[in-house]
């Protein structure tokens, strides 16, 4: 087995220069092949789909372990940087894999391969392009989280939603197409409010590659800062919508809520993208070497993570409708991170960090779950005879049927007997969700809630904010706890299905390994928060990415056969 790892390690190291591309170039690939096909070729584009997205796993896995690998370069420190035109930064276009960038590519591969799979179940079929726009988004996703360059964080977070826009109003539906036009109306809003923030940043500085806007920023004169903040504000703004931070976050449990449920599963992923950018734009632009420039906004960081966070909270407990619980779930994560980010605390950070892979794990999980719980619920209401007894207020005429409310067709008793497969597989899991969701023992959940909590305590003074966030941090899980509870109840307890769900392959399995990744953190808790805290620690002290970045030498051009025969 080690010398099966070794030489793993030896191939990443020989491929590291490349590989950094291919979770971009494989599904721009994939999508653009798919597009020369018909709509006759399903099963083709399915095909394709899922093989993409493994080899785009695979490929997120490997960065993550090439920068966590002494033996191959990698360890503390290590960072790949990737000039695919070869010009120098900050001049040309810059790929970068870091911890932080691994991690998130390789969260995206999980997600991605896990809804590509179960949407070929069945809601690929529910429209035209799932798998081409599947494929673009991810291309999108993964550029964002590499790319080393403002502007082309832009490029690819217009990739990635001009996918979305497709996706979301994929199966059709008054619904949809409502909850659609707000998702877009907000996002070009907040696209418009990204080009104006980078082009005051490009006409300050000089400058749109990150590494480089550090470096810049810490040299800036007095009267250029105030520009240069202000440009900072209008991008935040951009980005705190693009996470679902409050009070900009009006769209997104409708739009959630419409989405089919792979989508929603993917989706899980965008408002991690924002809380990503924040996270690496603010510790690059405004690290504690940036003279008056450090920290700034730090304040209006926490306090729009707090609110977020309360909102959230709020939202879970007011809801019954599973797809809104899973999208005030994702308004909890998002609120829990831009806090946890504001604190500006490098063991916060690292507890955040993990928290932040549980969290996304299991609502893309619950995202899948609740397509199934719903199917079988909706058929089961269709067909039983005594539906009207638990949704109705009980007549005269209805006593019989509560009567009978513990038998089944044949006045057979339904206690004592053994619970079928299918219910039990959707019982678990859905328990699971709650507990990975709610952040209770033993799972991933409460461990990142603990290692915040842990790492906030072992300051030497708590601010009033810590406070806050350590008390809306506990509140909302229990909050959580009650709305998940309640709604398995309702859902699993209280009301009887005559039939039992039908549940293909091709759906528990991503279910299950999403859960099993979540399982996987829990037990291999130490390695994955020893990265967290190695990624919030250079996060801290961004010497190392802007040296990397700006140290990147340029290949040599080929020499030709003529030149090289001369004496």
């Amino acid at each position: 087995m080690n010398d099966l790892l070794h030489l793993l390690d030896r191939f990443l190291e020989f491929s590291m220069p490349h590989l950094v591309a291919v979770p971009i170039l494989v599904p721009m690939l994939t999508a653009a092949l798919m597009l020369l096909m018909n709509e006759n070729h399903r099963r083709t584009k399915s095909f394709l789909s899922v093989v993409s997205g493994l080899i785009g796993m695979l490929a997120a896995l490997a960065l993550l372990r090439w920068v966590n690998a002494p033996d191959t370069g990698g360890g503390p420190g290590s960072i790949g940087v990737y000039l695919p035109g070869n010009w120098r930064a900050p001049f040309g276009i810059v790929l970068v894999a870091d911890r932080l960038s691994t991690m998130m590519v390789a969260l995206t591969g999980v997600i991605a391969f896990a809804a590509s799979i179960y949407s070929t179940s069945r809601w690929d079929r529910a429209g035209v392009h799932f798998h081409p726009l599947l494929q673009l988004q991810l291309m999108g996703l993964n550029g964002a989280f590499l790319t080393g360059d403002l502007f082309n964080l832009f490029v690819f977070f217009e990739v990635m939603l001009a996918a979305s826009y497709g996706l979301l109003l994929h199966g059709s539906g008054r619904l949809r197409v409502r909850a659609g036009l707000h998702y877009i109306a907000i996002n070009l809003a907040a696209s418009s409010l990204f080009l104006i923030g980078a082009a005051i940043l490009y006409g300050v500085t000089g400058t749109l590659n990150m590494a480089d806007l550090g470096a810049r920023i810490a040299e800036l004169a007095p009267g250029d800062r105030g520009l240069v903040h202000a440009a900072a504000a209008i991008l935040a703004t951009a980005f705190f919508a693009k996470a679902g931070a409050w009070p900009l976050n009006f769209w997104l449990v409708p739009a959630y809520s419409a989405a089919v449920s792979p989508v929603g599963a993917v989706f899980a992923l965008l408002t991690k993208l924002g809380v990503y950018t924040v996270l690496r734009l603010w510790t690059v632009l405004f690290a504690p070497d940036t003279g008056a420039s450090a920290a700034f906004g730090q304040a209006a960081l926490v306090s729009v993570g707090l609110a977020t966070l309360f909102v959230g909270a709020i939202g879970i407990v007011g809801t019954q409708r599973l797809s809104n619980l899973a999208g005030s779930s994702v308004l909890v994560s998002a609120g829990t991170l831009l806090a946890a980010v504001g604190l500006g605390e490098p063991a916060v950070w690292a507890g955040a960090l993990y928290y932040m892979l549980s969290s996304t794990l299991a609502v893309a999980a619950f995202f899948l779950l609740i397509d199934m719980v719903e199917r079988w619920r909706n058929a089961g209401m269709s067909v039983a005879p005594y539906e009207a007894a638990g949704n109705a207020p009980f007549l005269a005429e209805d006593l019989r049927a509560l009567d009978n409310v513990n038998l089944d067709d044949d006045a057979q008793a339904l206690y004592g007997r053994a619970i079928p497969a299918g219910v039990a597989f959707l019982g678990l899991s859905f328990m699971l969700c709650t507990l990975l969701l709610a952040g209770l023992p033993p799972l991933s959940g409460f461990v990142g809630k603990f290692a915040m909590l842990s790492g906030l305590l072992d300051g030497k003074v708590v601010s009033i904010a810590g406070w806050t966030f350590l008390a809306l941090l506990i509140v909302s899980g229990f909050l959580s706890l009650i709305a998940l509870s309640r709604t398995g109840i309702r859902h699993f307890w209280t009301q009887h299905h005559p039939t039992m769900p039908s549940l293909p392959a091709l759906e528990v399995l991503p279910v299950a390994a999403l859960l099993a990744a979540c399982v996987a953190l829990t037990v291999w808790a130490e390695p994955v928060m020893q990265h967290a805290q190695a990624t919030a620690g250079g996060l801290r002290t961004p010497t190392a990415y802007r040296e990397a970045v700006l140290g990147a030498k340029q290949k040599p051009n080929p020499v030709p056969a003529k030149e090289e025969a001369k004496p």
